[in-house]
């Protein structure tokens, strides 16, 4: 049987990120939302248009669903889903980090933990799963808002809720975070939500590598990073390990 046809894959994959904006998105927002060159998405996107599955707005340029596809469903992957092909990776990835792990997913413009796996030693701890955390101040909300551009600029429309004293509240600065993460691949806060606490994680994508949640593990700043405040390296590989195991499970050959 022949495998899959990439370009139908990636044709989707842009669909279904315009289908859970609010607004239009531009060339450049797509490719870097999924990870392609501009010229691929470009070629995608004026075969959508040429098929009326996409239309683009003549004063700004920029691409929304066509008519016959605003209503298209783009909860093919729910949060119960995303936590059955991420928890065979989940307990791996704590066992070998040593760390809480986290599965996380956008809902409403905040992070839904769908998955939470325990640190493993013998300390008391509370059960994540469920909760919901502020985007622009956790490593899993900064991935999932750096390749979702109209998440992110949703939310860099409103303003930044301080929770510490390191939190990015300047947009400025926090758009060039992530466009930092979408070039590094991964994401981190040092006490951004919590003193005392800092995160990494990395994407997890599906087909045509739309991203469709992030995986990550969190614990205190001293066993996360450096004494210069950036992450232990095999840290950062044990996560990205993960997350793209748990992507070549929901069909994102690429990672």
């Amino acid at each position: 049987m022949p495998g899959n046809v990439q370009s139908i894959e990636r044709a989707a994959a842009i669909l279904r990120l315009l289908a859970g904006g609010q607004g239009q998105l531009g060339v450049v927002e797509i490719a870097r939302s999924l990870g392609l060159p501009k010229g691929t998405a470009h070629g995608i996107l004026r075969t959508l248009q040429h098929v009326r599955f996409v239309e683009q707005d003549k004063t700004s340029g920029k691409y929304h669903l066509g008519a016959a596809l605003r209503h298209l469903d783009t909860s093919y992957l729910d949060a119960n889903e995303l936590r059955s092909r991420a928890i065979n990776w989940a307990d791996p990835l704590a066992a070998r980090s040593g760390e809480a792990v986290r599965v996380g997913a956008l809902l409403d413009g905040e992070v839904l933990v769908v998955h939470h796996v325990f640190r493993p030693d013998d300390t008391l701890q509370t059960l994540d799963m469920g909760t919901v955390l502020p985007p622009h101040a956790c490593a899993l909300g900064k991935v999932l808002l750096a390749f979702d551009a109209a998440a992110e600029a949703q939310l860099l429309r409103g303003e930044l809720e301080p929770y510490t004293h390191r939190t990015i509240v300047d947009r400025r600065a926090l758009a060039r975070a992530l466009a930092e993460l979408r070039e590094a691949g991964w994401g981190l806060d040092v006490e951004e939500t919590t003193v005392g606490q800092a995160g990494v994680a990395a994407p997890i994508r599906g087909h045509g590598g739309l991203v469709v949640g992030a995986i990550g593990i969190t614990g205190a700043v001293e066993r996360i990073c450096d004494t210069r405040g950036r992450p232990k390296p095999k840290l950062v590989t044990y996560v990205c390990d993960a997350a793209r195991a748990v992507s070549r499970d929901l069909g994102g050959a690429r990672w």
